[in-house]
């Protein structure tokens, strides 16, 4: 199949999760809600379920969820239960709640009252540990998973096996290593693949089994790696942040012929950096390949006195030789907000240019951002003419 059908399939998923869901709903399967970040997915699909992203939304405005939410939770976790109480996801069978920021935590519990209080769909409470890498991390980690293990295999009405969970490590492993191939090929080939195509590719990941996505992927994977050599003469940026995923933004990428050739993306790149042993306890396979994430302003570092998070940035701009980085900074987001002056100055200090950019799920009007990243893109291109 051609690159720009292929492009075409995703962007129809991507743009209709909830046909998405029913389609799946409709041969059988049940279906798992995994709210952010780093839900082990794998224990839904061992159990023969199918595990749906729930990442916000941005054709939505917040209505219904102010009743539970203060007005300073970020739109992402505030659109995710908006959703869950207008109709829209009650395709799902279940959903899991993790923790791992302070507007996590009591949204958690906030969801699960809700739904309750509607007699609608259980809710699957997870904590994952911060001290994740030591071996007291690694068994609370497996604790907590063996939780979610229990709930699950309840709404599934059969067991998760351990040779299930297994063969499902190695089916996600697959598609991360594919996902990061798309990005290594989108990056050397910017002129084939849009941003908006790009994010597209990323996002309908959410929404399919893995082998649904993995089967089509690799086979565009294959039509990019066949494309000859680049000549392309736009912009090439690295992005940041929580979530860049909307399309409207992605255009202006576009119109302003600027290439994102790598990203540091919480619901892109940063969910499949790390692939899961495929030797051994399979559960224990999981806790460690939470444990060796890294390099998340979400997680915790014991080196963070070395600006390690930072530092690994800056370097993603040089080694994709990048002309610079843009950083969408959530709205609310305490934990963004509070890392961006030590980014800031690893970026100053190594003269990366970049431009941070505040975002939310219902902007509408994308004036300012479009005026910044034209001014940005001006700047490189003035610097390439000299140069």
């Amino acid at each position: 199949m051609a690159i720009d059908a292929l492009l075409k399939d995703f962007n129809e998923i991507a743009n209709n999760p909830k046909a998405q869901l029913a389609s799946y709903k409709s041969q059988g399967y049940k279906a798992i809600g995994c709210m952010p970040y780093y839900a082990p997915e794998e224990l839904v699909h061992a159990a023969g379920m199918v595990p749906f992203g729930l990442w916000g939304t941005n054709d939505k405005y917040i209505s219904l969820s102010k009743e539970y939410c203060a007005s300073f939770y970020c739109s992402l976790a505030q659109l995710d239960l908006e959703m869950l109480l207008d109709g829209t996801l009650d395709d799902l069978d279940g959903v899991i709640t993790s923790v791992l920021c302070d507007t996590l935590r009591p949204m958690s519990q906030n969801i699960r009252v809700a739904m309750e209080k509607m007699g609608k769909m259980p809710v699957i409470f997870l904590a994952h540990p911060q001290n994740r890498a030591k071996e007291y991390g690694i068994r609370y980690s497996i604790s907590q998973y063996k939780n979610v293990k229990e709930e699950l295999e309840k709404i599934a009405g059969k067991e998760i096996t351990d040779q299930a969970l297994s063969e499902t490590i190695k089916v996600y492993n697959r598609n991360r290593q594919a996902r990061r191939k798309f990005v290594k090929l989108v990056g050397d080939h910017p002129e084939a693949v849009s941003a908006v195509d790009r994010g597209a590719v990323l996002k309908a990941s959410y929404f399919m089994r893995k082998e649904d996505h993995t089967e089509m992927l690799e086979e565009l994977n294959k039509e990019l790696e066949a494309l000859p050599e680049s000549n392309w003469q736009g912009v090439r940026l690295v992005t940041s942040g929580i979530i860049c995923d909307n399309p409207t933004l992605l255009s202006i990428f576009d119109k302003n012929d600027i290439a994102i050739v790598a990203d540091d993306v919480a619901n892109e790149s940063r969910s499949f950096r790390v692939d899961a042993p495929e030797e051994g306890d399979p559960m224990e396979a999981l806790a460690r390949q939470f444990g060796a994430q890294d390099y998340d302003v979400l997680l915790y570092d014991e080196e963070s006195h070395q600006n390690r998070r930072a530092d690994y940035v800056v370097n993603l701009v040089k080694e994709n030789k990048a002309d610079g980085l843009v950083v969408f900074m959530m709205t609310f987001c305490d934990p963004e907000e509070m890392e961006y002056p030590y980014l800031n100055k690893a970026l100053n200090d190594a003269g990366v240019r970049h431009v941070k950019i505040g975002v939310d799920m219902q902007m509408r009007d994308f004036g300012q951002l479009e005026t910044a990243l034209q001014a940005l893109a001006d700047e490189v291109k003035a610097n390439k003419a000299i140069f």
